[in-house]
């Protein structure tokens, strides 16, 4: 099964919406075909493992990381692939919360005589999809915010200048967690001082999809000019302008380019829950957050981020320098936001935590 989720992680970057599954076909102690699943829409990874072991996975346990599928999407069931070459035995990490599976694939196997073992590095399984598993179960993507910041907690200069606080190391870290994400987000604010891309410059040897751009843009500010409407990506576009105002972009005529309106809440804000809510409906597993200190803020304060991603750099930029974050005034410690560290790793001179909430 260890075996099963390494090769899961090879879909990585290019399996959205889709899980990353892995496939193990054994006789005994020998593996006699492998495989996972490479692309949305192409063959599974029990296929791919099927394939290899031929003739030789009757009778053999299969090791799957998540469970079968028994219904015809774009390919057939797996289940169904998995008893008609007379496997044995299915030993499956975790079962699939997905509507049209849910327990079908397990059932299948078992009234085909399979013996169906279920919970073999669950936790594991679950972590590799935690995106899938958030779309499916909470109907909002799993949410990651990326942060950079001096010692000092400061993310730019008074003047906005941030590039670049960290190294190349810790940059090219950063395409890595953008490249594995289905969508990656920003504000307006972000968009207007720092012109971003937002897309991933991984080398071309590398497999992937380009993630949806995001851009909260309540009354249409960022202009057509930007980076952010290119072409290099599609673009998503969140406001709550009025058609008066959505006229001249509109009018771009942009294929790359879609205007969703949301509502704003009291507060005057675009609803961040309903951004989430429209995102999942879109199939978006993994958000990827790069923005300023308010929009990240705000989603730290409504308890919608589920992984901070903070890069460090060794060095002081004053107290006149921009914070890492904008949050209501806490009126007693007991309040404060804490998070617990998954991770450590050093790129170069910097350091990046990966941390999430506590509660």
């Amino acid at each position: 099964m260890a075996h099963a989720l390494r090769l899961a992680e090879r879909g990585l970057y290019t399996t959205a919406p889709n899980p990353r599954v892995g496939c193990v076909v054994a006789r005994g102690d020998e593996i006699v075909g492998s495989g996972w699943h490479r692309r949305a829409g192409e063959a599974h990874a029990e296929v791919f493992a099927l394939r290899e072991a031929g003739d030789r996975a009757y009778g053999a346990t299969a090791y799957v990381t998540l469970e079968p599928c028994a219904h015809q999407g774009r390919t057939p069931p797996c289940a169904d692939a998995l008893i008609a070459a007379g496997v044995a035995r299915a030993v499956i990490a975790i079962d699939d919360p997905f509507a049209e599976v849910a327990g079908r694939g397990i059932a299948r196997l078992r009234d085909a005589g399979i013996t169906v073992d279920i919970g073999l590095l669950r936790e594991p399984a679950h972590e590799l999809n935690r995106g899938f598993f958030s779309r499916i179960q909470r109907r909002r993507p799993w949410l990651r915010v990326k942060l950079a910041m001096s010692l000092d907690g400061r993310t730019a200069l008074a003047n906005g200048q941030s590039q670049w606080i960290t190294g190349e190391a810790a940059r090219a870290d950063v395409h890595l967690w953008r490249a594995r994400s289905s969508a990656i987000l920003t504000g307006s604010g972000t968009a207007l001082a720092d012109d971003p891309r937002l897309t991933v410059r991984l080398p071309e040897t590398t497999p992937l999809q380009a993630p949806l751009r995001v851009l909260l843009d309540s009354d249409l500010q960022v202009p057509m000019t930007s980076h952010l409407f290119d072409g290099g990506a599609p673009t998503l576009v969140y406001h709550d302008a009025t058609p008066a105002q959505l006229s001249e972009p509109a009018s771009a005529g942009r294929s790359s380019v879609e205007y969703q309106r949301i509502y704003r809440t009291d507060d005057g804000r675009l609803s961040l829950s309903g951004l989430l809510q429209d995102l999942a409906a879109r199939e978006i597993n993994e958000l990827h957050v790069e923005a300023g200190p308010t929009l990240c803020g705000a989603l730290i304060a409504a308890n919608l981020v589920d992984e901070l991603l903070l890069y460090i750099a060794p060095c002081l930029l004053g107290d006149s320098a921009r914070p890492l974050l904008v949050l209501p005034e806490l009126q007693t410690i007991s309040d404060r936001s804490s998070w617990r560290t998954l991770e450590q790793r050093q790129f170069g001179p910097d350091m990046r935590l990966l941390l999430r909430p506590n509660s």
